[in-house]
This record gives C-alpha cells, structure tokens and sequence, in this order.
C-alpha cells in the first residue's frame, strides 16, 4: 500500500554553513577599516575560523549594512 508520494523536507538554511565573505580582494582600507573585497573588520577577517554560525550570520548581516550605505565618503 502506497500512501502517495514521500515529500522530502526542504533543507533547514539553519544547517547550511556559512560561507566566507572573501573574494580575494584583500587590501584593507585604512580610512574606514573594512577590506576593501569583503567589506570585514580585521578583526572580523582574523576570528572568521572561530566563529560559531550565528556570529558569521551576523557579519553578514554587517556586511550587508555596509554596502547598502554605499562607499564611504572622501575626505
């Protein structure tokens, strides 16, 4: 007896790891602090291994706030 199709779950984004910001743009700008690729702190760039998934999340979230805010004003 079939009861109709198996409906598999959708997979829980909660689960999926965090994938790194980086793309190989590494020069720090030393105006505002943030690489200039990824848009991370130092400190942020350094702790990013030691990050749980929810602190990674966050920096996305930063990250994201940066970059809708646009580049950073000259001088």
């Amino acid at each position: 007896m079939s009861s109709g199709p198996t409906l598999l779950a959708a997979p829980d984004p909660a689960a999926t790891p965090v994938p790194s910001p980086c793309v190989s743009v590494c020069r720090m700008d030393a105006r505002t602090g943030l690489c200039e690729g990824c848009y991370r702190t130092i400190d942020e760039i350094a702790r990013w291994s030691a990050l749980s998934d929810a602190e990674r999340r966050a920096v996305w979230r930063a990250i994201a706030a940066r970059r809708a805010a646009g580049p950073p004003s000259s001088p």
